[in-house]
Order: C-alpha cells, then structure tokens, then sequence
C-alpha cells in the first residue's frame, strides 16, 4: 500500500527558514551600517569641538583698559590694568602659562610673568613684566581662573608715546590669540581710560 506524501507543507517550513535568514543577515548589516555612522558622526562632532576650543579665546575683558602713567618726568603711560574672565563656557586657565607681548611701531616684546609684583613694579622703566594685581571670587586661591572669577592683570608698556598705537596679545595655553588694541591719549594723566 502506498502512501501520498504531500511535499507542499515542507517547502513552505524551507521558504520561512530562508526568509528568517534573510532578515536576520539584513538586521546585522543594518546594526553595523548604522554603528559605523554612529561613530563617524561622533567622531566629526569631536573635530568641530577641538577646532571652536582651539579657534576661539577662552578669556576676555571685563570692563575698561586703564593706562597709568610712569610717575617719571616726562610723564608718559607706565603699564595697563584690565580685568579678564573666562568666556561663557570657558574652561579654566592657568594664566601664567598665558604668553603676553606687546606690539607698538617701534617694539615687540615678550612680557615675562612675575608673581608678588606691585603697581611700583610695573611703572619701573625696562621692566618687561607683567603680574595679576588683584583677585577676585578667587576661591580656591590659585593662578587658575576659572568660571565667575575675574583677575586684574597688570603688564608693564614701553613707554609709548602720546597718540601711538599699541597692541597687547594675550595667548593662553589653550585657545586663540586675544589682542588688545588701544591708543595712548594725548595728554597722559595719572590714570586713562584706554580707546
């Protein structure tokens, strides 16, 4: 006696393993397509990071620039004093890792950091110095500023003269340049408001 064996019930179960197969394989290609994309958006988002951290200053100015005179007998500007604060979302720095130059039509000099100096300091000729003057919301009491503190520096000038233009470029260690840029009033007084 011969039986009738259906195949049809059996090639279906085939044709379901192979769909299931397939949408396995595609599940796993599609996991690795979309971690490698995954990665290379993070990866780009890193570079457009570093690259804003390392084109934009990290400080800034608070306030005015002052220029005092040098108390000598000609009378001429001594040094600046100005206020710095980080940028909003700055991160901190170490300012006296921070290089200070100034620039004017017939000098470039690089300013050497001094710690203890006073204002008598700076308005010594051929000093070539610069100091943080004062602190404030320094809580931790160091030379690291940080978000909410605000230093007052000061950085001695070769005595420029009345009417000149002279820069000072405060490069921190991490970030871009930042230059000051400011003309000496033709008649110098004890303290100037710097333009």
């Amino acid at each position: 006696m011969r039986k009738n064996f259906n195949e049809n019930a059996f090639t279906g179960l085939e044709a379901a393993i192979v769909l299931i197969a397939f949408i396995v394989v595609a599940a796993v290609f599609s996991y690795v397509i979309l971690g490698a994309g995954f990665f290379t958006t993070q990866k780009s988002q890193e570079v457009v990071h570093t690259g804003v951290s390392q084109a934009s200053s990290s400080i800034e100015i608070v306030g005015n620039v002052y220029g005092v005179n040098n108390t000598t007998t000609d009378g001429g500007l001594g040094y600046i004093k100005f206020a710095v604060a980080n940028t909003a979302g700055g991160t901190p720095i170490d300012v006296t890792q921070m290089v200070v130059v100034y620039i004017d039509e017939n000098t470039r000099q690089e300013m050497d950091w001094e710690a203890g100096a006073d204002e008598d300091d700076l308005k010594t000729a051929n000093y070539n110095n610069w100091t943080i003057l004062e602190f404030y919301n320094n809580v931790t009491d160091n030379t690291l500023l940080e978000p909410g503190e605000q230093f007052v520096l000061g950085i001695h000038v070769a005595d420029p003269a009345p009417n000149q233009q002279f820069s000072v470029n405060l490069q921190p260690a991490a970030g871009a340049v930042y230059p000051i840029k400011r003309t000496v009033p033709p008649a110098i007084n004890t303290i100037n408001i710097l333009l």
